[in-house]
């Protein structure tokens, strides 16, 4: 058995000329883990578009209804940043479907990614920062009332802080929101999560990790989840026009590794979405993506090795 991996083709949908959101990027990343060899076809699982009830476990039903109808107003549009057609509501529905199949899928092999996700500036009654649904809210509570899961810890490490999850959460003790993020960088107001750790600007490779080591494996063995999701937004990276920090590809692949070596010695079933990503050159943006998929590839031959499949099923409840 190989690392399960999420995609689907309807992951992309078509935007303006010019437009500041790397779109091609998640069809893109599908390609290049085949061709590199990363992946094969038969370890892709295709997920389908979630009902909308499941969207209103988070959003509010008017906002869920004018958004999927097309009827949201040109401001709220504007604060989203993504202009709406057809195309783009089904491409935000079905990636919200594939975070909660890839959740599903790490709690049945321990460790599962998704090619799309991450979409933490989206609120309950609006989105923002080109997030509209946000699908790491969607599936914790997706999860939740399917009875999968008790307890769910977010790990955001995109460089701009998870405001929207943490609002979602903000008096919920059943999911514990941690994000590292640029302390001068989008939102300009932050939400309080559970754990913030706002980092300086130009923070380089090792001082990034060692901050990282200094609280993740604490927080596993004080909250003890049920599923760790991962948001391994890739805009902490020097290259990326709106991140502000300065980690290298080494730096994010050694961040990857850390993160699920971390969680998976600790035996706790890791759900990983990519996150943020926007730098000039597509290829190499692609490229920092496909870091994430490559870690967890070798991560997941080395504890599959260690530990039978159904020691991560609800590992979380059997710490207590």
């Amino acid at each position: 058995m190989n690392l399960p991996i999420v995609y689907h083709p309807n992951y992309i949908a078509p935007l303006p000329d010019g437009h500041r959101f790397p779109m091609p990027k998640f069809s893109k990343l599908y390609e290049l883990l085949l061709a590199d060899g990363v992946a094969d076809k038969t370890q892709f699982y295709s997920p389908v578009r979630p009902p909308e009830d499941w969207l209103e476990l988070v959003h509010t039903p008017e906002y869920v209804q004018a958004y999927c109808e097309g009827t949201l107003d040109t401001k709220a549009q504007r604060r989203i940043g993504l202009p709406w057609s057809p195309a783009l509501a089904n491409r935000t529905c079905v990636a919200v479907g594939g975070t909660i199949l890839t959740a599903r899928l790490a709690l049945t092999y321990g460790l599962a990614c998704n090619t799309a996700g991450g979409t933490h500036h989206a609120f309950p009654s609006y989105g923002s920062g080109f997030c509209i649904f946000n699908d790491l809210a969607i599936a914790s509570r997706v999860l939740q009332q399917l009875g999968l899961v008790r307890k769910i810890l977010i790990v955001d490490l995109d460089v701009h802080q998870g405001d929207g999850t943490a609002f979602i959460f903000q008096n919920d003790p059943s999911v514990f929101t941690f994000s590292m993020h640029c302390e001068v960088n989008f939102p300009s107001t932050k939400e309080k999560s559970d754990l913030d750790i706002p980092l300086p600007v130009g923070m380089e490779d090792d001082a990034y990790l060692q901050t990282l080591a200094k609280y993740l494996p604490d927080l596993l063995s004080e909250f003890q989840p049920d599923l760790v999701l991962y948001d391994a937004g890739v805009d902490p990276h020097v290259g990326d026009r709106l991140g502000k920090l300065a980690l290298t590809d080494s730096g994010i692949f050694r961040r990857e590794m850390q993160v699920l070596s971390t969680c998976m010695a600790m035996r706790y079933p890791v759900a990983c979405v990519i996150g943020g990503g926007y730098a000039e050159d597509l290829d190499s943006l692609v490229y920092r993506h496909s870091l994430l998929h490559r870690a967890a590839s070798e991560i997941y031959r080395q504890y599959q090795l260690c530990f039978p499949r159904y020691t991560f099923y609800g590992i979380g409840m059997l710490h207590r």
